[in-house]
């Protein structure tokens, strides 16, 4: 199995495109702000669980890296709030995007306490 098998990093990657995707439509002024945040904060949680799984044989190391991921995905579900409140995104989309970062909240939390399901060495 690879990183990119993991169903947390697939759901996250699915939601960083999508993101991608509507950040197309925010207004030219917010490209270095809000546009580039939230694209950097959705991708990074795909980079730091890549870097997670490289890092299993040490269990700190391994949730470490996935506690930034949860880091990273509750930043990019405040950047969505920033969108909707500034009229960038509609509820409708806000709403779906901020459930598909609350799923991928979860699983990412289900790593953290699960590390040995994911071949993590148990020694510290």
């Amino acid at each position: 199995m690879d990183y990119k098998d993991l169903l947390a990093y697939r759901k996250a990657f699915s939601l960083a495109m999508e993101i991608l995707k509507v950040s197309k439509l925010f207004p030219k002024e917010e490209t270095y702000s809000l546009t580039d945040q939230i694209r950097r904060s959705s991708r990074s949680v795909c980079a730091n669980m890549a870097e997670a799984y490289r890092k299993r044989r040490y269990v700190n190391h391994f949730i470490s890296k996935l506690t930034d991921c949860d880091g990273e995905n509750s930043e990019t579900s405040t950047w969505l709030d920033f969108a909707l409140e500034c009229e960038y995104i509609t509820i409708e989309i806000h709403k779906d995007l901020n459930e598909k970062s609350l799923e991928v909240g979860k699983l990412i939390n289900y790593m953290i306490n699960n590390p040995d399901k994911f071949g993590c060495n148990q020694e510290k």
